[in-house]
């Protein structure tokens, strides 16, 4: 699961208010080399939960110079492009977990694909 997937998903548990950001644990990360695209990375930019992104490249020990707000004008900074291009798109929780911050539910990451779906009783 890319951390630009994280920073969409929320906790659909009931009577949960308060489900996102899910919390991250991971046990096992792999970081991929991609294409560097610029554009979609600058598009991508407004539709993210800024603090949420920075603080799962924290827990997961790769946010490295992520500065914790985003900057002015980023839409010309190659550079803080490439480091958002970086945590968004190449770093990958393959086995772990997402936690509901509200009820504690968690949800498991196995191969890299985040199971959401909740049992009858949570729905």
């Amino acid at each position: 699961m890319k951390l630009l997937t994280h920073n969409m998903l929320t906790s659909h548990v009931k009577g949960v208010t308060k489900g996102y950001p899910l919390l991250i644990k991971a046990t096992e990360v792999k970081v991929n080399q991609l294409d560097f695209n610029p554009q979609f990375v600058s598009r991508m930019i407004p539709k993210l939960e800024w603090g949420a992104l920075v603080q799962a490249a924290e827990d997961l020990g790769y946010r490295q110079d992520l500065p914790g707000e985003l900057i002015a004008d980023y839409e010309q900074n190659e550079e803080f492009l490439k480091k958002v291009h970086r945590v968004l798109l190449e770093v990958e929780v393959m086995e772990g977990c997402l936690k509901c911050p509200e009820s504690g539910r968690e949800f498991p990451i196995t191969k890299g694909i985040p199971n959401m779906l909740l049992n009858e009783d949570d729905a």
